[in-house]
This record gives C-alpha cells, sequence and structure tokens, in this order.
C-alpha cells in the first residue's frame, strides 16, 4: 500500500477511497521562500521611501515619475550625471593612464635614445668644430619651433580647445559638430601663417645668424644652415597641431611616435649624404624629419575627426554655448587673442635661454657651444622622461576642468608633480655621479677627443642642478592655461627667471666659461620655477603649495644621498677597469647604486613619489559588511569603535513527524 510522505516539500499518493479506484495525487504544501539575507546572516538593510509631512504629495520629477529619495540617515546615492571623481585616475577600462604612460614613456626613451645616436653621429662625422658650431646656431630654429609648436605653445592652447569642443559633443548640441567645426575654423588659418614666417625666415637668415651669433667663424654655412631648418616651422606645426588633437580625444600612440621619425630622418639623411654635403645633411635631415612628423599622426587624426559621430542628442542641463549657433565659436575663441599672446610669448621668453647661451659661448674658443649642446642633451634626457607623465594627464586636467571638477584636477596635479620631480632626481643624481665616464662612453670616439670629454662632462654636471627646475617649469606652467584662459603671470615668472640668466651669464662667462654659462640657466630656470610654484591659485589649478614643497624637499634629499653613494661607486669602478670597461662599468654601477638608494631613503621619509595602493571605490562605506569598520580605522589613522552588529533573526527549526 502506497503513503504519503510527510516531509515538507515532498509529493506522494493518498490510498484510493474505495477499493478499484486510481491513487490520488497528493501536491506539495506550498511554503513561503526564506527571507535574504547578507553573508552574515543578517538581514539586508532596506531603504524606505521618505515622504513629506502627511497631507503632502509625493515629489516627482519632470515627467511626473517619483523621485528617489533615501531613508534618514544615510548618505544620498550619486546622480548618474556625476562622474566619479577618481575615474580619470582609475581611467576608462581599469588603467587606461598606466597603460598610455607606459606606452608614451616606451616611445618617448625610444626618441630620446635616437636623438642620442644622433648627436652621437653628428660627433662622429664632424667633431666639435666650426662647423659644427655653424650648425648648432642653425640648430636654434628646431629648438624654438619644437617649443613653441609641439612641447608648450601649440598643446597649451590646443588641448583645452578641443577638451571643450569634446564636453560639448558629449552634452550634445543641435548644430554641427564642434570638433569638425574647430578644425575647419583653426587648421587652415595655422597652415597659412607658418607657411609665411617660414618663408620670411629663410629671406632673413642672414640677419639672424648675425644677431645670434656675431662673434661666429664661419657664418655663411650657418645662413645656408638656417635657410634649410627653417622648413620645420610649418612642418613642426602641423605636428604640434595634430598631436594636440589626438591627446584631448585620448588617442597618445601616434604623437609618442613623432622624434622617433624625426631623428630616424636626420640620422639616415646624414649617413647618406654626410660625406657629399658635410654638416648641411644634418640640416636637410630637420627638413626631411618633420615632414615625417607629420605623416606619422596624419591618419590617425583622419580617422579621429573624419570618423567622428554625430554630436549626440542633447541631454542634461543645457548650456548658454551649446545653443548650435556658431558650433565651435567659443573653442576657437580659446584659440585665439589673448590666449595665444600669452602662451607664445611664455614660450618664446623660455625658450631665449638657448638664445643667451648661444651669444654668450660665440665668444669663447671654437667648440664651446657643441659642448654646450651635447651636455644639455643628455642632462635633459630624465627631464623628458618626467615631462612624460604630465604630457599624459594634461587632456585629462583640461577636461575635467572644462566639465567644472576643480578638485580632481588638483589631485591628478600634485600627484603629477611629485612623480615628475622624483623621475628628474633620480636621473640628475646618476648623471652627477658618472659624468665624465657617460660621456666618454657615448661620444669619445673619431673626431671627438678626451678634452671634449672633460669640457663636456663639467658643464653636463651644472647643467644637472638645474634640472628640477626644468621640469618644474614644464609641469606647473600646463596649471595655468588647461582651463583655457589667457593668464600673463607664467610669463612674468620666466622673464625675472630670464633676466636672472642673463645678468649672471654675462657676469660669470669671464671667469668660468661654459660652466659658467651652464651655472646661470640652471639658477634662472629655478627662479622662474619657484615663482610658478609660489603664484599657483585663482589663476591656475589651485594646488596645496606647502604639501608640494614639503614633498619636493623629500626627494632632494633621497636624491643627494643617492648621488653620493653612486659618486664613490663610480670612482671605485672606473679605476679598477681601464679605459672604456671601466667608464662603461661606472655607469652601470652609478645607476644601480641611485636605483637602490633613492628609493630606500624615499621610504623612511614617507614619501608620496612611492608606489601607492589603487584607490578603493568611491561611495559611502558599506556599514554591513563585517570588513568595513577596520579598513575605516586603517584608513582614518586612529582606533574606530566596531559599529553594533545587526542581532539575527531567532528560527525555530521544524520538525514534523512522520
Amino acid at each position: 500500500m502506497n503513503q504519503a510522505s510527510d516531509a515538507p516539500g515532498t509529493t506522494g499518493t493518498a490510498p484510493p477511497s474505495r477499493p478499484g479506484a486510481p491513487p490520488v495525487t497528493v501536491p506539495p504544501p506550498v511554503t513561503a521562500p526564506a527571507p535574504r539575507t547578507g553573508p552574515d546572516d543578517t538581514p539586508p538593510r532596506t531603504e524606505a521611501p521618505r515622504t513629506g509631512p502627511p497631507g503632502t504629495a509625493p515629489r516627482t520629477g519632470p515627467d511626473d515619475t517619483p523621485l528617489r529619495t533615501e531613508a534618514p540617515g544615510t548618505a544620498p546615492a550619486p546622480r548618474p550625471t556625476d562622474p566619479d571623481p577618481d575615474d580619470a585616475e582609475r581611467g576608462e577600462g581599469g588603467g587606461f593612464l598606466a597603460r598610455a604612460a607606459l606606452l608614451t614613456g616606451v616611445l618617448t626613451a625610444a626618441g630620446a635614445l635616437l636623438g642620442l645616436l644622433r648627436d652621437q653621429t653628428l660627433a662622429h662625422l664632424f667633431g666639435a668644430d666650426r662647423d659644427t658650431d655653424a650648425f648648432l646656431v642653425a640648430w636654434t630654429v628646431p629648438e624654438f619651433a619644437s617649443t613653441l609648436l609641439i612641447e608648450d605653445g601649440m598643446a597649451l592652447v590646443l588641448v583645452p580647445a578641443f577638451s571643450v569642443a569634446l564636453a560639448r559633443r558629449t552634452r550634445g548640441t543641435s548644430g554641427p559638430d564642434p570638433v569638425r567645426a574647430l578644425v575647419r575654423a583653426s587648421l587652415p588659418r595655422l597652415g597659412l601663417a607658418l607657411s609665411g614666417i617660414a618663408l620670411l625666415l629663410v629671406v632673413m637668415a642672414p640677419a639672424l645668424v648675425g644677431a645670434l651669433a656675431p662673434g661666429l667663424p664661419d657664418p655663411e654655412l650657418a645662413v645656408d644652415c638656417t635657410r634649410l631648418t627653417a622648413t620645420c616651422l610649418l612642418s613642426f606645426g602641423l605636428a604640434g597641431y595634430c598631436g594636440a588633437a589626438l591627446r584631448a580625444h585620448r588617442s597618445f600612440l601616434a604623437p609618442a611616435t613623432i622624434y622617433v621619425a624625426y631623428n630616424v630622418g636626420i640620422i639616415t639623411t646624414m649617413l647618406v649624404l654626410g660625406g657629399r654635403w658635410g654638416v648641411r645633411s644634418a640640416a636637410a635631415g630637420v627638413a626631411i624629419g618633420g615632414l615625417l612628423m607629420v605623416l606619422a599622426q596624419l591618419p590617425a587624426l583622419w580617422v579621429r575627426v573624419r570618423g567622428s559621430a554625430r554630436p549626440a542628442p542633447a541631454t542634461g542641463p543645457r548650456r548658454p554655448e551649446d545653443d548650435g549657433t556658431g558650433a565651435g565659436d567659443r573653442a576657437v575663441r580659446l584659440a585665439g587673442g589673448a590666449l595665444i599672446a600669452s602662451v607664445l610669448l611664455f614660450g618664446v621668453c623660455r625658450q631665449s635661454q638657448v638664445l643667451i647661451e648661444r651669444f654668450l659661448g660665440s665668444s669663447l674658443p671654437a667648440g664651446a657651444i657643441s659642448h654646450l649642446n651635447y651636455a644639455q642633451k643628455v642632462a635633459q634626457m630624465p627631464m623628458v622622461l618626467s615631462l612624460m607623465l604630465c604630457t599624459v594627464t594634461f587632456p585629462v586636467v583640461a577636461r575635467a576642468l572644462a566639465e567644472g571638477h576643480t578638485e580632481k584636477a588638483r589631485r591628478r596635479v600634485e600627484r603629477d608633480l611629485t612623480l615628475a620631480a622624483a623621475v628628474v632626481l633620480l636621473g640628475a643624481a646618476a648623471i652627477v655621479a658618472c659624468a665624465p665616464q657617460l660621456v666618454q662612453v657615448l661620444f669619445q670616439r673619431g673626431a671627438f677627443t678626451a678634452a671634449d670629454t672633460a669640457a663636456t662632462a663639467g658643464v653636463m654636471r651644472v647643467y644637472a642642478l638645474g634640472l628640477l627646475g626644468h621640469t618644474l617649469v614644464g609641469a606647473l606652467v600646463r596649471t595655468y592655461f588647461s582651463a583655457g584662459r589667457p593668464t600673463w603671470y607664467p610669463l612674468a615668472a620666466m622673464s625675472a627667471g630670464i633676466a636672472a640668466t642673463a645678468v649672471l651669464g654675462a657676469l660669470a662667462v669671464g671667469p668660468f666659461g661654459v660652466r659658467g654659462i651652464a651655472a646661470a640657466n640652471a639658477t634662472g630656470i629655478t627662479l622662474a620655477a619657484v615663482l610658478l610654484l609660489c603664484g599657483t591659485g585663482p589663476r591656475s589649478v589651485p594646488v596645496h603649495r606647502r604639501r608640494v614643497a614639503a614633498e619636493l624637499t623629500k626627494t632632494l634629499v633621497a636624491a643627494g644621498c643617492a648621488t653620493g653613494a653612486a659618486l664613490l661607486c663610480a670612482r671605485w669602478a672606473d679605476a679598477a677597469l681601464p679605459g672604456v670597461r671601466g667608464a662603461a662599468a661606472a655607469v652601470a654601477a652609478a645607476v644601480l647604486v641611485v636605483a637602490v638608494v633613492f628609493p630606500l631613503t624615499l621610504w623612511p621619509l614617507r614619501a608620496d613619489a612611492l608606489p601607492r595602493r589603487p584607490a578603493r571605490a568611491s561611495g559611502p562605506p558599506d556599514v554591513t559588511s563585517p570588513r568595513s569598520w577596520t579598513d575605516r580605522a586603517r584608513e582614518g589613522g586612529r582606533r574606530t569603535a566596531r559599529p553594533p552588529r545587526t542581532p539575527r533573526p531567532v528560527t525555530r527549526k521544524r520538525t514534523d513527524a512522520r
């Protein structure tokens, strides 16, 4: 005989009511679902809808939908339109800025190494004599052009302009695409203006050479080289425009390859035409390398501009500039007028340090300008690598300011200043410790003699003292122009530094020669950096000056300790092995010691330059989590009482007898 099961949740059969009848199926009993509980068997926290006073209607939105409210005592949930303040640091996709910085750093290092190979090729083929002095006077043109049109001027003007255009595209406009409107309004005018300036420079080359280096032994050679390098004004301007537009679009691959293409063009031209044209082949290589810089970025920019979708439909609050009339007008105004004047004048003032060096060095014996150039190129490699991070994050800061997130921009700028200072001081410590051995390994071959090595190494050590100032100027000036507003304070600060460089250089060139010129350079740029740091506030991103100064002091202390230890090890390694092997061993020992001593010194100082743990997810802490109270106590640096645990509901086990 079949018997129904008494266990709950099971089915069974009941005995037939009369003989011969089929058995009756008994359905399972209906049981209520178990209440949901948290990971520690505590009931989940629910939010009770908040209502107004009795008799009032519930609050609704513009489309008669009830607004979301929170229970009393709970933090309000973030609005969907408010971006996460730390989204730029974590990056879109988990580590965007980290990947972009790594990619840019690798390609920047490759370009710097190729630039070093370019200087090695120039020294090997032509040495350090009157011909190289003539070329280096003409080299002033691409040096100025790279600063004004690629590194500082074009980027400081166009990255905020494109950031505003992209922000308008994100909000949605009823008119044409703001990015395309900006390109149509600015690119043709820029190309026409740069073509006219390049043609004028070709005509005025003799007067320019006479003004830059009046005591040059062979001015005709310098004039020929200047006319060849004048073509870089147009190519560098177009390359800087493409790079600024791509970085504003968060595209960093193509802009990071420009110096690789540039140096490949110069090296190839010198190797192919050096025997026939002499040092003029290097000037021709500048023209060819500039063209390659444009070609390396043009396809990526074409895809970004022509392949961009139509503007999104207007969502969120409307702004006056989003009315659809004159699309791109505000972005064009950012790239015009007083902003362009203030940026270009600052770039000219900063780069005039090179003019002062050329002018003072032309009165010294032959080869002095070459020694300054070789020392400066090697010493500035740590500065180039340190500013790589600021180049990557500058579009992030500009976009944050365009969207009104000043606090996010401030945190990003302070972090960049600390990291850039640590990187440049790490390199400066290694350069000061092994400067003679480094120059011997890099340049002492062919026409470059041991006397040239000693002179270049002495200048290099003095230059290294101003590397922190150069890095801070390059990083801080971005905070003044990242909002796209004209400001004249950077020009005033840089003018004070240039005045100090000129006065001190004129006084020191007689008794100290090229080392006196380098010392004046380091002093002037350091003064400009201090003034720019002190001037941050309402006119720029409002960083905490005392906090930044304290972190810079920690890195300076660590750099001093690392330099002393590396200097002793480099001298010991150089004396242990003869010739180039001893010099190479000294360089390797100095780099290794600096890499070990520098972070070990920063560790007890608790410097922010050391790597830190990834940021935790933003939002109010979950008090129901069993680990949240310890995490908050650890982050706050003080002991915090454990929050009371919600009592578990008392349940009784159900027992059913068969």
